[in-house]
């Protein structure tokens, strides 16, 4: 009977190394393909997509391709875009347009447009295109006064144009209107003028205003010597009557009692005579009462 001989030592050694050369031969020949942040994989085979492979890291035959494509936000400067008023004036900008690739629509991307997911060339043309369409439809002050208005236009004519290309807005950044020079003169001259009208409205009212108070003050002053002058008539009037009525009754009372009228009279005469000094008047005019004296009681 027969038995198996054991494997020596220096045949293990070389089925080892026969496995690990397999094994390195099929990492080599069974590439990893590494898909960062903010990216997709797209897989083609032989110039056809085939995948898309998300975040991570992405184990493909040799015989497919990976191509990293971004679907971060990019940008897309555009400078002194031109464009024409509805009144021929002449206009510039400069914008920056941010945006970003649909995730559902990467393969239509890349097959159409770009393989890395960069639209910088297409978001300017696009932009271009519709900074003169939208400028066309406003005067150049009403450009000036609804830039919000315009801006908002852009943007939604914006979104629409960009999204037959798998792309999304997420912002635009307009700077200021550029017009030409002569145009910018006289927009500064009817700034200034409409400055100094206003000024001289403001200083107008102003006036106004004064005059309407003193006018105010004085009419104020003029009632209230009135109501005081008023007052005092009133109060010399009350006085008047109150006085004429007390002599009105004082008459009346006398009139009905020739008595007490006598007797008024003799303590006036009386009076006289407690005044005389014995002295007989110098001159005496005629009809003037001639004093006389009793001396028999």
């Amino acid at each position: 009977m027969q038995f198996p001989q054991a494997a020596t030592p220096s045949k293990v050694l070389i089925r080892i190394a026969v496995v690990i050369g397999a094994a390195l031969l099929l990492v080599v020949l069974w590439p990893f393909y590494p898909v960062p942040t903010g990216s997709r994989g797209v897989v083609t085979q032989f110039g056809k997509i085939v995948g898309i492979e998300g975040e991570g890291l992405a184990v493909l035959p040799p015989w497919q391709k990976l191509s990293n494509f971004s679907i971060r936000a990019e940008k897309a400067d555009i400078e002194n875009a031109e464009g024409s008023t509805s009144d021929t004036q002449p206009v510039k900008v400069s914008m920056t347009v941010r945006y970003s690739i649909a995730t559902d629509r990467v393969s239509e991307v890349f097959e159409k447009y770009s393989h890395d997911g960069n639209l910088s060339s297409y978001v300017q043309t696009a932009t271009q295109e519709i900074f003169k369409a939208v400028t066309a439809k406003y005067s150049a002050p009403d450009l000036i006064a609804q830039r919000a208005k315009v801006s908002s236009d852009i943007n939604a004519a914006l979104r629409e144009k960009l999204s037959l290309y798998g792309a999304q807005v997420i912002n635009i950044d307009m700077r200021n209107f550029a017009f030409s020079d002569s145009y910018m003169h006289a927009i500064n001259d009817k700034v200034t003028q409409e400055q100094l009208r206003l000024a001289a409205e403001n200083k107008l009212k102003t006036v106004e205003a004064e005059q309407k108070q003193k006018v105010a003050i004085a009419e104020a002053e003029a009632s209230a010597r009135k109501a005081q002058a008023d007052g005092e008539a009133y109060a010399n009037l009350t006085i008047a009557k109150a006085q004429a009525e007390a002599l009105r009754v004082q008459n009346a009372a006398l009139a009905q009692n020739k008595d007490v009228l006598e007797l008024r009279r003799i303590e006036v005469e009386k009076t006289k005579a407690e005044r005389w000094n014995g002295a007989l008047p110098t001159s005496i005019y005629a009809g003037a009462p001639i004093p006389f004296l009793n001396v028999g009681k």
